[in-house]
């Protein structure tokens, strides 16, 4: 696999490079550590301070890179670095596409004044508009050695297919523990359990035979995401829940104490790239790592 790891020397970032160190990374995978020397506009009009400012930027880009590349000399891939002068969250995707990544792995450097959960703006951009798989890690990251806990959240799509497929290319460790977790969006969610005792049997039985097609529907989808992942993980379980997506996955996630949470992205109608309300979501407000794939 090709992975790009971005980063700007943050807490965050360095978080990320601990998190790939967990893998079992082969000698012909290949990870490339990335850092994106960015100018902000700058409040001085003087050609001077912006030159100066310059010159102490690509001072410190070396040191950024060797930062993550010291987290991950143990791994076996082939390690390589990147530095380029521009805008980070265009030019992490236009790199990833120009060279073939297979997944882009950022950490989440967090809103200032807001609780840390919440993603800053490259990383939301970058999840939004690439079209590779975004990892986005958040602190604390894994530290069991040897295990990770991993939660896929799949509807059967196309898009979870392709994050099941992304899933047995991924070198976790073999101890590894997977969760396959379906979550039904009833076509009776909207109706208040209140009103709904008091529907007439004939819409109790259409109520009835829908959810009994919905859980059947849903075993399907979690048993063809086992079967497409037998043998990838030390322990597999599954899961079917009725509910809001968003908070169902947060909610396993928490009580599972994920290391990771798998989505594939759906998208919005119309806008190329852009993530759909369940990934957003989670992206959002997970406390723990999270993998988008479109």
């Amino acid at each position: 696999m090709k992975i790009l790891l971005a980063t700007d020397g943050s807490a965050y970032s360095e978080g990320a490079a601990k998190f790939l160190a967990c893998l079992d990374w082969r000698p012909d995978d290949e990870l490339t550590v990335f850092h994106a020397v960015s100018w902000v506009p700058f409040v001085y009009d003087r050609e001077s301070y912006l030159e100066t400012l310059k010159e102490i930027k690509k001072d410190i880009a070396p040191r950024i890179l060797n930062s993550a590349v010291e987290i991950l000399t143990p791994v076996k891939a082939k390690l390589s670095t990147a530095i380029i002068d521009g805008a980070a969250e265009y030019y992490i995707v236009d790199t990833s596409v120009a060279a073939g990544i297979d997944l882009i792995v950022m950490g989440a450097r967090g809103v200032k004044g807001i609780s840390s959960i919440f993603i800053g703006s490259v990383t939301k951009s970058v999840a939004s508009h690439s079209p590779k798989p975004v990892l986005v890690t958040k602190l604390p990251v894994c530290s069991r050695a040897g295990k990770m806990k991993v939660l896929f959240a799949t509807d059967g799509s196309e898009h979870s297919l392709a994050a099941a497929k992304l899933l047995t290319q991924l070198p976790f460790p073999g101890s590894s523990e997977l969760t396959i977790l379906n979550v039904v969006w009833s076509d009776f969610s909207d109706i208040p359990e209140r009103f709904a005792l008091e529907i007439n049997d004939r819409i109790k039985d259409t109520v009835a035979e829908t959810r009994s097609a919905e859980l059947k529907e849903s075993e399907r989808i979690v048993e063809q995401a086992r079967e497409s992942l037998a043998g990838k993980f030390g322990a597999i379980q599954t899961l079917m829940k009725i509910a809001d997506p968003s908070t169902e996955i947060l909610k396993t996630a928490k009580e599972l104490k994920s290391d990771l949470i798998v989505v594939g992205c759906r998208g919005l109608r119309g806008i190329k790239g852009m993530l759909g309300s369940v990934s957003r979501n989670v992206l959002t407000h997970s406390t723990c790592a999270v993998l988008l794939v479109k």
